[in-house]
């Protein structure tokens, strides 16, 4: 049965909103966030009967704010928003980010901060849980006054207008609410306004990359275990004494998981008297290195969950004072900044795993047959996995360069500083999947150097992951083609997360 997750716009979470978005989880509205919201409406309503000039109920947009709309074009006024801003581009999002995108946003209307109608809040709800999912281009925001583009095609859909994917068909989205069975909406005072505001897309986008790097970040301290073990390396370095006097979390947990996954390990048991007195840093710093990652996942974790429970719409509607109020919250700087951080920290995930690659094809490096075959020479083994690795990693050094520190003026002058949040969550996108293939590519590498250490078998956990490996990779014997096998392992990753220990 698929869970159910209620939007009350201060509670939801980054595994929730992965619910919905992968998992295909209902969704539905507390009674109390319609309360909210219909109290806010009032507000809203009151001033549109008095007529009273008000920023983004009666007004013109960013450098156009001063212009006063008649009463007979606000809701002319709020579709123009809509279209004019629906103009995005680039390859659409993907189906779990556009379910992310529309939920989170769904939860942020739900606050009641916004003054749209319950209505607007139950559209959206409805066709998150129909499948009604709006083609959004993933280009064209700067992160600033929110995701305007990106959400401004959420909203085309919602009004019946665009494009949708609709049960794996791309229709107009008229044509697939109908068949949906769901109403477009028909937009009032500041409902246009109120879709578009906010950080929504990089959010999602960024969400969803973060719920992604958490998984690495498991699968990192797995695939180097087994590595460790490959490379006739020692366990010493995870001691709990040496993680007491330096007291990060994260290091302290990557060090135990090292020591649990290579518990009875006989290939250890079988060098623990060797010449050798230490490791290289990718082996010995592993709590260190990988630990200082899980800390920033942490971190930005907490930034991410803070977001999406925020209103980062303006103006705000505060209904107990009747208070029409504009600010900054959809400015997109504490998402972008955090983006950043990770982007940077889950490259050094894969460039700490690049070089345990290179140790084990390098037969200078370790104990082992060259590039992994037993027929060096004749054949080339896994010398060009090694090489790949080194590709993705370079891209990701690109990648790894913060956006937040770029800023362009836009709308006249009015908008003198933006995020480029957006941009932010999209490197880290392609970062965190560059990093799932060359984790992949160490694992692969890892089990073939295990097998030249039988009849030694690894630890209680690396054992069950080199079975994992096995089950779909077969040894290297002859040369054959590689890219197959290592997407097979790259979708499987999260197969690796969770090993007995």
């Amino acid at each position: 049965m698929r869970p159910m997750i209620t939007l009350d716009g201060h509670s939801l979470t980054l595994e929730q909103v992965a619910q919905v978005a992968y998992d295909g989880a209902t969704v539905t509205l507390a009674p109390e966030a319609v309360e909210r919201m219909t109290a806010a409406r009032r507000v809203v309503e009151e001033i549109v009967r008095a007529d009273r000039v008000v920023y983004g109920i009666n007004t013109g947009f960013g450098k156009l704010a001063t212009v006063t709309i008649p009463h007979d074009e606000i809701r002319a006024l709020q579709i123009n928003l809509v279209r004019s801003h629906s103009c995005g581009l680039g390859d659409p999002l993907s189906e779990a980010e556009t379910r992310a995108m529309m939920l989170m946003r769904a939860n942020v209307l739900a606050k009641g901060f916004s003054g749209v109608r319950p209505l607007v809040v139950e559209t959206l709800v409805n066709m998150l849980n129909a499948g009604v999912h709006p083609l959004i281009p993933s280009k064209g925001s700067v992160g600033a006054s929110g995701d305007l583009a990106p959400l401004a095609h959420l909203a085309l859909a919602t009004i019946g207008e665009g494009e949708v994917i609709y049960r794996g068909e791309r229709l107009p989205a008229d044509e697939a609410l109908r068949r949906a069975g769901i109403e477009p909406l028909q937009l009032e005072a500041k409902e246009g306004l109120a879709l578009l505001n906010g950080t929504q897309a990089m959010t999602a986008v960024g969400g969803l990359a973060l719920w992604r790097a958490k998984e690495l970040a498991d699968v990192a301290d797995v695939a180097g275990a087994m590595s460790l073990e490959a490379l006739h390396g020692t366990a010493a370095a995870c001691d709990v004494r040496i993680q007491a006097v330096r007291p990060h979390p994260g290091q302290r947990v990557v060090a135990e998981r090292i020591l649990a996954l290579t518990r009875e390990s006989e290939i250890m048991l079988s060098h623990k008297e060797c010449h050798r007195v230490q490791d290289a840093y990718s082996l010995r710093c592993m709590p260190q290195v990988h630990g200082a990652v899980r800390d920033v996942i942490a971190h930005v974790e907490r930034v991410i969950e803070v977001e999406i429970n925020s209103a980062t719409d303006n103006p705000l509607v505060f209904s107990e004072t009747g208070d029409v109020l504009s600010g900054g919250n959809f400015h997109g700087e504490p998402v972008a900044l955090a983006l950043d951080y990770l982007a940077m920290a889950v490259s050094e995930l894969g460039s700490m795993s690049e070089r345990r690659i290179e140790r084990l094809v390098n037969p200078d490096l370790s104990e082992l047959p060259a590039f992994l075959t037993p027929k060096p020479g004749t054949c080339s083994g896994m010398m060009m996995l090694q090489v790949v690795a080194v590709a993705l990693c370079g891209e990701n050094k690109v990648l790894a360069h913060p956006s937040s520190v770029d800023s362009l003026p836009t709308s006249g002058n009015k908008e003198d500083h933006v995020s480029m949040g957006m941009t932010a969550a999209l490197k880290l996108r392609q970062i965190v999947e560059n990093v799932a293939s060359i984790l992949a590519i160490e694992l692969i590498g890892a089990a073939q150097g295990l097998d030249f250490l039988a009849p030694l078998k690894p630890g209680r956990g690396t054992r069950r992951a080199y079975e994992k490996v096995r089950q779909l990779v077969a040894p290297l014997t002859e040369d054959r083609a590689w890219s197959q096998e290592i997407e097979r392992v790259r979708a499987a990753l999260g197969e690796f997360r969770h090993l007995p220990s």
